[in-house]
């Protein structure tokens, strides 16, 4: 399970109130509000009603509360449904919930880095994600460009 005392040691509770820069190798679960960087090889979980104020660049990120900066993993970046992202978002992979809101650039792709521009192939145009306006903007599909 994700959320066990073995992925996530330290806590930083919800009473807590942290500014800097925190560095880590494993798994930190933050409960209360964190202002500053984070600079980490393990996991980050951003628990609902915690609030983050900075860059991030962490192994995976998991944000069920809120983010006011960039987010940069290595892995994976999880955003469940009442995540608040503002911010540029990079990682190798991500997986949106109905619900969240991310406002900010997005790059995903291998490494955390985005596939370099190649030949465009007629047998495949590049795809559009199509915005579900009356949902504020939530993507409602994914398309292909026309």
């Amino acid at each position: 399970m994700a959320d066990s005392n073995n992925d996530y040691p330290t806590v930083l509770g919800a009473d807590a109130v942290f500014k800097g820069q925190l560095q880590f190798e494993k798994g930190v679960r933050l409960l209360g509000k964190f202002d500053g960087e984070i600079n980490s090889g393990g996991q980050l979980l951003i628990a609902d009603g915690a609030m983050l104020t900075g860059d991030v660049k962490a192994g995976s990120i998991r944000v069920d509360g809120n983010v006011k900066g960039n987010l940069n993993a290595g892995e994976k970046v999880q955003l469940t449904a009442s995540a608040r992202v503002e911010g540029d978002l990079q990682a190798a992979r991500l997986e949106v919930a109905e619900g969240a809101v991310l406002v900010g650039r997005c790059m995903v792709g291998v490494d955390g880095q985005a596939k370099p521009p190649g030949p465009a192939k007629a047998s495949s145009p590049p795809a559009e994600v199509l915005m579900d306006k009356a949902k504020g903007n939530v993507p409602a599909m994914v398309g292909v460009k026309k």
